[in-house]
C-alpha cells in the first residue's frame, strides 16, 4: 500500500458525516508497514462500535465509516472473514455496515460484510509459518484481498 498522510486520510472519506471527521482518530501513521498491508483499517477508541476503511482506488485515497453489529457471531463456531477469507473463530468476525455515500446514505440506505473484529485482515493473511504462507502465496491472498475491499468501498461510494 502507498503511504497515506493524515491530509489524505482526512479528505478521503466518502460516506462521513461532518461530526465523524471532526471526531476522527488517526491511528500511528509513523509506525505503519505500509508494505505489508493492502488497506489501512482501524477501530475508533472513543466509539466501540466504529470503524474505518482507507484504501487507495485509481491512485487516490478512498476512506469509509463502518459500524460494528451491536451482538456477535455465536461463540464455538467457525466464520469467515469476506474480505481476507480467513477463517477463524466467530467471536473474531463481526457484521459491518456502511451507509452508502450522498442522499442514499443520508436516506438510510447501507451494505453491510462480515470482516475481522480489528479490521486487520492485511496482517492475518501473513500470519502462517513462512513454509506455510510462501511470498507467492501472500501476494496471491493479498491481491484478492485487495480486490474485494475495493469493490465494498466502490459499493459504499456509489451514489446513484
Amino acid at each position: 500500500m502507498k503511504p497515506l498522510t493524515e491530509a489524505d486520510i482526512r479528505s478521503s472519506f466518502v460516506n462521513a458525516t461532518p461530526d465523524e471527521l471532526a471526531q476522527l482518530p488517526i491511528p500511528g501513521l509513523h509506525e505503519m508497514l505500509w508494505d505489508e498491508r493492502e488497506f489501512l483499517g482501524w477501530r475508533d477508541p472513543q466509539a466501540a462500535r466504529r470503524g474505518y476503511i482507507v484504501s487507495w482506488i485509481d491512485d487516490r485515497p478512498v476512506g469509509i465509516v463502518v459500524r460494528s453489529a451491536g451482538g456477535s457471531l455465536r461463540a464455538g463456531i467457525a466464520a469467515m472473514c469476506s474480505f481476507c477469507h480467513s477463517p477463524q473463530p466467530a467471536t473474531q468476525v463481526r457484521l459491518f455496515s456502511a451507509a452508502r455515500a450522498g442522499e442514499s446514505g443520508r436516506n438510510g440506505n447501507t451494505i453491510g460484510s462480515y470482516i475481522c473484529e480489528d479490521l486487520g485482515c492485511s496482517m492475518l493473511i501473513r500470519t502462517a509459518p513462512p513454509h506455510l504462507n510462501p511470498p507467492a502465496t501472500i501476494a496471491m491472498r493479498g491481491e484478492a484481498l485487495l480486490q474485494r475491499v475495493r469493490n465494498f468501498t466502490q459499493d459504499v461510494a456509489k451514489t446513484a
